[in-house]
């Protein structure tokens, strides 16, 4: 199904951005966070990203991981410039045709104020994007009257337009809306299903920040319709606790974000917990329900990977073993075990559909 371009200008409304008028899709975009390039990547314009402040070496890494799986499909953000709390310097150089970043989650820098916002805005380019409905944050001073917080595939749609892909998102969303009704259609009761907590590990002390599994914004998007039991629901999210809470919690699964990067690697957390002797019992331990996570700041795309990983990871019974991951891209999964049908989604990236 072919996609043209329209010969008029059209515009897209989004918080906290506001209507925003295009006279056609951008063809380079600043981003700040993985999960709006993502969402680039997903309508076909990848290329189109042309900067990354948060690790884009390290989201290039995660994300190939998962893209393997899909034919044709990759990200090349490795070299891209990255810079957090970057002078305004840097966006007039990089003279963006959209700053695919939320304006109000950008004055959380240092020495970013909105003035700032609108001076880049009237001499650069636009800002069109949203980050604070990640975990449904307050906003800085200035954006709190009227920001609006979506779901993960509500900002996508909005993205899709300012790319005039339209059709491509509507296609994905269909493949997303039928790997939830999978997975809601075949959740076990509440009584019966795991408990668990999702976290990462500090590096020098015996400590991790918790985050939440069922809580509000897209970084729960993968955990939250799966409905198991958050040992650390009472704990705020991204706070800390240390090894004696996690023994007394005792989860079943233990979900390791940023498992398949090199540095937080989910290897290291088995082996690290399999040699502590106050960890060495903990249901996940001796059960090897230790498993890794993707990218927390998901996109449409790790979505649904992720989706179908904590699905099995949560409930190997019903959707299939997860298998044990040690290295290398996400794991090969037999075609019936599938919550997505890979060339499918490969098809709708590349316009072949």
């Amino acid at each position: 199904m072919a996609e043209t371009a329209k010969e008029t200008s059209y515009s897209v409304t989004m918080s906290p951005a506001g209507e925003v008028t295009f006279e056609q899709p951008p063809e380079s975009v600043f981003t700040v966070l993985p999960h709006h390039a993502d969402m680039a990547t997903a309508v076909g314009h990848g290329d189109a990203v042309t900067s990354m402040l948060y690790s884009p070496g390290y989201n290039d890494e995660i994300w190939n991981k998962f893209l393997e799986r899909l034919d044709g499909v990759s990200v090349d953000w490795a070299g891209l410039p990255g810079s957090w709390n970057p002078s305004k310097e840097l966006l007039y150089e990089l003279d963006s045709d959209l700053h695919l970043a939320d304006p109000a989650y950008m004055t959380t820098m240092q020495g970013w104020s909105t003035d700032d916002i609108e001076e880049i805005t009237e001499n650069v380019a636009p800002w069109f994007g949203n980050t604070l409905s990640s975990a449904n944050k307050e906003p800085p001073a200035g954006w709190a009257e009227g920001y609006q917080y979506y779901t993960l595939w509500e900002i996508f749609e909005k993205v899709a337009q300012v790319f005039q892909a339209e059709a491509r998102y509507e296609a994905l969303a269909d493949v997303h809306a039928q790997v939830l009704s999978t997975i809601e259609g075949n959740l076990p009761p509440e009584d019966q299903r795991p408990t668990a907590a999702m976290v990462i590990f500090a590096q020098s002390e015996d400590s991790m920040y918790v985050y939440a599994l069922n809580g509000p914004g897209f970084l729960t998007a993968h955990t939250r319709p799966l409905g198991a039991a958050d040992v650390f629901a009472d704990v705020q999210t991204e706070s800390s606790v240390d090894f004696e809470a996690l023994i007394e919690a005792d989860p079943d699964v233990i979900l390791c974000l940023a498992g398949m990067s090199e540095y937080r690697h989910v290897t290291k957390v088995r082996d690290r917990l399999k040699s502590n002797p106050t960890t060495k019992s903990l249901s996940a331990v001796q059960n090897d329900r230790i498993y890794t996570q993707g990218g927390r700041n998901q996109g449409p795309l790790m979505n649904l990977f992720q989706l179908e990983m904590a699905a099995k990871q949560l409930y190997p019974d019903i959707f299939g073993e997860w298998p044990t991951y040690t290295e290398g891209p996400y794991p090969e999964i037999p075609a019936d075990e599938q919550l997505f049908d890979r060339q499918r989604v490969a098809d709708i990236i590349k316009g072949d559909f």
